[in-house]
């Protein structure tokens, strides 16, 4: 199991001892930390709804009878962060026990390859589960004259944080599409100031990864005209079938206001842990989160929880799966029982 945190236990103990007088003892209670991303993306409201799902502090109501299904004793608290990168970073320190974490993010930092070249390979990262597509958006003010990833070409483009996911799959795109980064004036911001200065037209476009409908993209558009520009196309294919974690994807109709269905690469986002997490825990967990009385919780709880399916969380990965997971899905017949050489 893993360590406990003084002050995270004394908290959450005393919340317990609240509901629970006389029932709860700190032995009984295992805390742990999960990374999101930030407020205004996707990762933040999921990462509490994976938070949720499987905690299950003591006394309380037991899942047959529409309790929690989580881990005994477990309270998972979901954090904000600075997304995938810190993520991954945090996770193999232990600075947190559970991460999310783009798919490509996570790969290129296992193997020290691509975006981490000449990093050290986080060889003691395992996913737990491939939860839900990420939507790679392409957004652009509507008077910009952009209408393709050919029309960036002397234009003013955010690619995404320092050292994002979102900047990496950018530049894999733009060289793919033929473009010279010198073709564009590029910065490097997130989303909340990246839609700041679209709305004060310092850009023209920005790219940005999240799950659709993210909250700061919908109150980009509230307030600005804004387009969407498709990542789509023989290019866009090609990327897909070369790259382990790219799949052809869509940004839904009406995500955000009127926008028609919008063509894309999606990328996975996962659920991480170390290699040192116990088999019962990694096990206990994605029980948790693919209990069917689970299901109608995330559905509920945002849009792309509702695109969660058990027959999906091991496709797009690329690197290793934690046993204690790998074990549960064996048994739901979602992988073989033994791994293909």
């Amino acid at each position: 199991m893993f360590k406990r945190f003084k002050n995270g236990v004394v908290h959450a103990l005393t919340f317990a001892v609240f509901l629970f007088p006389g029932t709860v003892r700190a032995q009984d209670l295992n805390i742990i930390r999960l990374g999101t991303g930030s407020t205004a993306g996707t990762y933040f409201p999921i990462g509490g709804l994976i938070g949720n799902v499987i905690s299950n502090p003591p006394g309380s109501r037991p899942c047959e009878r529409g309790g929690s299904c989580g881990v005994p004793g477990l309270i998972a608290v979901a954090q904000s962060t600075g997304g995938s990168l810190d993520n991954i970073k945090s996770v193999e320190s232990g600075a947190m026990e559970l991460v999310l974490s783009q798919a490509d993010v996570a790969y290129w930092s296992y193997y020290g390859t691509g975006a981490f070249e000449g990093d050290k390979p986080r060889g003691s990262l395992r996913a737990l589960a491939k939860l839900f597509p990420e939507n790679i958006h392409l957004i652009v003010r509507a008077d910009a004259g952009i209408a393709t990833i050919s029309d960036l070409r002397g234009k003013r483009v955010s690619i995404g944080g320092p050292g994002s996911g979102s900047q990496f799959d950018a530049r894999l795109i733009l060289t793919a599409f033929g473009l010279r980064f010198s073709d564009m004036k590029l910065s490097t911001m997130d989303l909340e100031p990246s839609a700041r200065a679209l709305t004060s037209g310092e850009i023209d476009a920005f790219f940005i990864v999240t799950g659709a409908p993210a909250l700061g993209v919908q109150d980009l558009a509230e307030r600005v005209d804004i387009s969407f520009v498709p990542i789509e196309g023989p290019v866009a294919n090609q990327m897909a079938r070369i790259f382990p974690f790219f799949s052809v994807g869509v940004i839904p109709e009406g995500a955000y206001g009127s926008n028609p269905a919008i063509s894309t690469l999606d990328v996975g986002a996962l659920l991480i842990g170390r290699a040192d997490m116990s088999d019962d825990m990694a096990y206990g967990v994605v029980r948790a989160i693919w209990h069917p009385n689970t299901a109608p919780l995330l559905a509920n709880g945002h849009p792309r929880a509702a695109l969660m399916k058990l027959e999906q969380a091991t496709k797009g990965i690329g690197f290793k799966i934690h046993p204690g997971a790998r074990q549960y899905y064996v048994e739901q017949g979602v992988l073989p029982a033994f791994p293909s050489p």
